[in-house]
């Protein structure tokens, strides 16, 4: 018996305004509203697979994986590093890329195509060089194949792992047939449409793949130094270990990301599963 309830829905109702705010921005809200509610076709029917992944807490940790993943590609991270600011501003680029999601996912088609042109804008002013002298253009269908391929394949390995209704095989291929729609539109040729389609471009990239000094110290950074408030600090490193242990191990040694395989089904996996639950709960419906 709960003989506190209004305490714990004004906690809950604090915990999930804090949280949605720091990823949707100070306009979450009226965004969410224009996104959900304007009228028009979408690109996804209410049970595409899409929506199911992209509205579960497991996309933080996938999230944050799919960051460290995309860095060791040399050319991607050198992109990142020169323009991207997140450094600097970590929640602004957070909510840009959240708003993006939820506008491609929710919205109408419209919005969804406003959104893709808009990253098409920017990736086109993105070039320059790499510390090795490479050059780099955030336009170019290599890079942003990679960048597809490491966020589709986090988030749908956070989600079969911490989400509350994981996919079925032919909701996995689903999901990777969705975002290759996504895809399509920003630039990549010929995204992959099933989860073993995905397997092998991630495998066709794996030579051009290293970990840079920047891709080490942009990992430090996100995982040791985030800007978060103090009583956040301990979810975000729930959150944080998490995205470690759901990279392929090569890539986490590539990083200098210490694991403990053994350990990690004992006591990381769980943490993960109270913190996904934990923001689950507070980002829930309320009750009536």
């Amino acid at each position: 018996m709960n003989l506190f309830p209004a305490a714990d829905l004004a906690l809950r109702e604090w915990i999930g305004e804090k949280i949605f705010a720091r990823v949707a921005g100070p306009d979450g809200p009226g965004r969410r509203a224009r996104i959900h509610g304007s009228p028009g076709p979408r690109w996804f029917a209410p049970e595409r697979p899409v929506r199911r992944v992209h509205a579960d807490a497991s996309m933080f940790i996938g999230g944050l994986s799919a960051l460290l993943l995309q860095s060791l590609h040399p050319l991607a991270m050198a992109a990142v590093a020169a323009h991207s600011g997140f450094r600097g501003d970590p929640w602004g680029r957070l909510q840009r890329t959240s708003t993006f999601l939820a506008e491609t996912t929710y919205g109408p088609s419209g919005r969804a195509e406003e959104a893709c042109a808009r990253v098409r804008a920017v990736h086109a002013a993105v070039r320059g060089t790499a510390p090795d002298g490479t050059s780099y253009d955030a336009a170019d269908p290599r890079l942003l194949g990679w960048v597809h391929l490491a966020e589709v394949d986090s988030f749908l390995r956070a989600h079969q792992r911490f989400g509350a209704r994981p996919l079925d095989e032919a909701g996995c291929d689903g999901y990777v047939a969705d975002m290759a729609r996504v895809a399509v539109e920003l630039g990549v040729p010929d995204p992959p449409r099933s989860r073993a389609d995905l397997a092998a471009r991630l495998a066709d990239y794996r030579g051009e793949l290293r970990a840079t000094g920047e891709a080490r110290s942009a990992a430090r950074f996100l995982l040791l130094n985030p800007p978060v408030p103090l009583l956040a600090r301990l979810p975000y490193g729930m959150i944080a270990a998490n995205a470690v242990a759901l990279l392929p191990i090569w890539a986490s040694r590539a990083l200098w990301l210490p694991r403990v395989p053994p350990a990690e089904g004992l006591c990381v996996r769980p943490l993960g599963t109270a913190v996904t639950r934990g923001i689950r709960w507070a980002l829930g419906p309320r009750p009536q």
